[in-house]
């Protein structure tokens, strides 16, 4: 190793069981961050600043005023950007011998095998259920470990899945278990976030340096009101021979959504604010779309809208499984659609 990442890294290379050895194997390793929100500001610098050689980053958001409390890597002047390249830029100024990977784009289900590709490990810094499990699948399909973390409000949790044949994350949550609010909804923390996300840092450089009792088959919960945690330990379940795949859905932005002839499926439940009155809008609640689907054309294009993406998702697969083909999920929530209706008229008026 060189001089200057000798002096740069010392106190770590000291530590037993790193030494040069587990530096030169940090250096060496590529490891992909899906998500740059709150966990992804916490698992970031720590991996760039321990030497990781190649760091992916992947999330098609922008950074919004709402996201500075917990996403520090942020300031109020950056809010409007990329979260991605802004993210990146840190980093690399943190250690300049980084190679940074951007993708401003969100996972999917279709993208996910050839961005995973080019690394050995991925970190789940998402917030989204569905993501998780596209993750999974596509880890299993293509042999590689991920390290996971979640929130809930003043609860975190962080386990690794995948990891030399160990439990993946459908042995514990079954993909029927989709229920579960985002941060959006429950509400989240700074501080909640930074501790998981430190901690999901820590297990990604266990696994690469091959040191200490990685959490494979064991889920860490973590209350941080309480000062508590607890350790599960769960095995594998019996699986298919290839690995399902989730149905994906074509995920387009609320300013797509509103162009061209399309069915704007609104199924949040009544009452639910914001109000969503557009000419389109269709309404009808998760909780009736069995009963009163028939009432939709399959020909018809139907963009699927909610509050948060989950709601949304779920009611696809419902469609799905009645034989719509033409079927859409709308990014982000009502809010969103509203501010991209809002924004569109003030495009027409403006000269």
């Amino acid at each position: 190793m060189q001089e200057v990442e000798m002096e740069r890294f010392q106190r770590q290379i000291i530590l037993q069981g790193i030494g040069i050895s587990g530096q030169q194997k940090l250096k060496a390793s590529r490891v992909l961050v899906v998500g740059a929100g709150g966990l992804g500001c916490a698992v970031l610098p720590y991996l760039a600043a321990a030497g990781i050689g190649k760091i992916g980053i992947v999330d098609g958001d922008k950074i919004e005023e709402s996201n500075l409390h917990r996403q520090i890597l942020y300031s109020t002047e950056q809010v409007g950007l990329y979260k991605t390249s802004e993210a990146a830029q840190d980093l690399v100024k943190k250690n300049p011998g980084l190679e940074v990977l951007v993708f401003e784009e969100f996972l999917t289900a279709k993208n996910a095998a050839e961005i995973f590709s080019d690394f050995d490990l991925i970190i789940d810094a998402t917030d989204n259920l569905f993501i998780r499990y596209v993750i999974d699948d596509t880890c299993i399909a293509c042999g590689k470990p991920f390290v996971y973390g979640s929130i809930h409000q003043f609860q975190g949790q962080v386990s690794v899945f995948n990891f030399e044949g160990g439990p993946t994350y459908r042995d514990i949550f079954p993909e029927d278990n989709k229920s579960a609010p985002n941060c959006a909804e429950a509400g989240v923390l700074g501080t909640t976030v930074g501790l998981i996300g430190m901690l999901q840092a820590n297990e990604a450089m266990k696994i690469i340096l091959g040191i200490g009792e990685v959490l494979s088959g064991k889920l860490l919960i973590y209350n941080l009101l309480n000062n508590t945690q607890q350790v599960f330990e769960f095995g594998n379940v019996p699986k298919p021979k290839k690995p399902h795949i989730s149905e994906s859905f074509e995920i387009i932005s609320p300013e797509e959504a509103l162009l061209g002839d399309s069915i704007l499926l609104d199924v949040r439940e009544l009452g639910e604010l914001p109000e969503v009155s557009l000419e389109t809008v269709l309404h009808i609640p998760l909780s009736t779309l069995e009963k009163e689907f028939s009432s939709l054309d399959k020909s018809a294009e139907i963009r699927i809208f909610c509050q948060s993406g989950i709601r949304s998702r779920k009611a696809a697969d419902l469609l799905a499984r009645k034989g719509f083909e033409k079927l859409k999920l709308i990014r982000g929530g009502a809010k969103d659609l509203l501010n991209a209706d809002r924004s569109r008229k003030t495009e027409k008026t403006s000269f």
